[in-house]
């Protein structure tokens, strides 16, 4: 965010906001706009203040199990960037666009019957500070935002939000996210297991986490981009030939001047985009329970708001709660440049946990849907066939299928 953007924000917000009561909120929602039926799940959405200072808040969805909710799994699911807001249509969400050529009118809307909420109860987390309806009575909310108080934020809203809803705190509760919040996803989940340890309230169930396509550090996640873009056929044997004689083997930070040369030609970009028509809609706001003047002109991935990654790697943190007994479940798209499989099983593999169930192909309606092996310390590691970067959105039948296997403690 720019330093007039910032500036107007601390002139504007405060006068705005002063007369909006700091407490938590919730609306339970029953239509949408552009879904033209009662919604054939449970929806609550609200705020959860987590800093009285700067009058943070985040603003959640929480989407009932549509099972047995009462004995289901609770998934805190965050989507990656950061700044990216899953709101409901995207990734595990029970509600998905209808993709249609747009003629000026509200979209419409359809039911995601590869939802999560098909195994699980889901709270959809608009973090950190900034990322879709959440938001700062105070401009200094916006500054210095990074892993840190992102985690920290959302420990506080998980221990107001389950001390709200207390019939959840049995459930097996998991952490999880996609991306740049499979990097904080283990993050969070240490917090919680500290917090337990210590015997503080709420005593949040944590059984473990789950993440898709997972960042963790550049030494891994970057690394392999060369080799698995080579193996697939993206780059050529030339191209791929000189990587390896300029760069030795290490393709981040390099300092050949050839080898820079040579990654300059590999670079190729990657966004994932979706229209922003319905949520800016006035209708689509009241309906969700947005309280008005909290934020401006709604984007799903906001680029504006600095962010620090102050975390170089969160692989220690895969480690110590895995050691500890914390189930894991990462999973990778077989085609994502982003974050290449190859990295991510790299690092699994660097725990030198020994197998206990060895690298095999998974199925579903007979077809092989990835591969699949699981180690101890309740480490299962999984690949989705044709996935990318976001394979829930790829292959989401085929992740439902692995997310209920593995929820239900059955083999994948």
């Amino acid at each position: 965010m720019g330093k007039a953007s910032l500036l107007l924000l601390s002139l504007v917000v405060p006068f705005v906001l002063l007369l909006l009561p700091v407490s938590r909120s919730a609306t339970v929602v029953t239509h949408l706009p552009g879904f033209h039926d009662r919604l054939p799940f449970h929806l609550e959405t609200g705020y959860v203040s987590v800093d009285e200072e700067t009058g943070a808040e985040l603003f959640y969805y929480f989407v009932e199990s549509e099972r047995s909710p009462d004995t289901d799994p609770v998934i805190l699911w965050m989507t990656g960037g950061p700044f990216c807001s899953g709101m409901i249509f995207f990734e595990v969400g029970p509600m998905k666009f209808v993709l249609a050529p747009y003629n000026g009118s509200l979209p419409q809307l359809a039911y995601n019957p590869y939802s999560w909420s098909k195994t699980a109860s889901i709270i959809l987390l608009d973090s950190p500070v900034g990322t879709g309806f959440s938001y700062a009575r105070d401009v200094e909310g916006y500054h210095d935002i990074g892993d840190f108080s992102f985690s920290m934020h959302v420990l506080t809203f998980l221990n107001k939000w389950f001390t709200d809803h207390p019939h959840y705190q049995s459930n097996p509760f998991f952490v999880g996210g996609s991306s740049y919040a499979g990097k904080m996803s283990p993050i969070i989940a240490q917090h919680i297991s500290q917090e337990i340890e210590l015997g503080k309230q709420p005593r949040i169930n944590l059984k473990g986490y789950v993440v898709g396509n997972p960042v963790t550090g550049s030494d891994y996640d970057d690394n392999f981009r060369v080799p698995y873009a080579h193996g697939v056929g993206i780059i050529s044997d030339q191209l791929y030939e000189a990587a390896i004689r300029n760069c030795k083997g290490s393709y981040i930070r390099p300092t050949d001047k050839m080898c820079a040369r040579v990654l300059n030609t590999f670079q190729n970009a990657y966004r994932y985009y979706l229209c922003n028509i319905w949520a800016n809609d006035d209708s689509t706001r009241e309906a969700l329970g947005v309280k008005r003047g909290t934020t401006g002109e709604f984007i799903r991935c906001k680029k504006s708001i600095p962010y620090a990654s102050e975390v170089p790697s969160s692989i220690k943190y895969h480690f110590n709660l895995t050691s500890r007994g914390y189930r894991a479940l990462v999973f990778s798209g077989d085609h994502d440049l982003v974050i290449p499989f190859l990295s991510t099983h790299a690092w699994v593999r660097s725990f030198n946990f020994s197998v206990v169930d060895d690298w095999r192909a998974w199925h579903l309606d007979g077809q092989a849907a990835g591969f699949t092996i699981t180690y101890a310390n309740y480490i299962t590691f999984a690949t989705i066939k044709g996935g990318g970067h976001v394979s829930i959105e790829h292959r989401p039948k085929e992740c439902l299928a692995m997310a209920r296997r593995w929820l239900d403690n059955e083999p994948l």
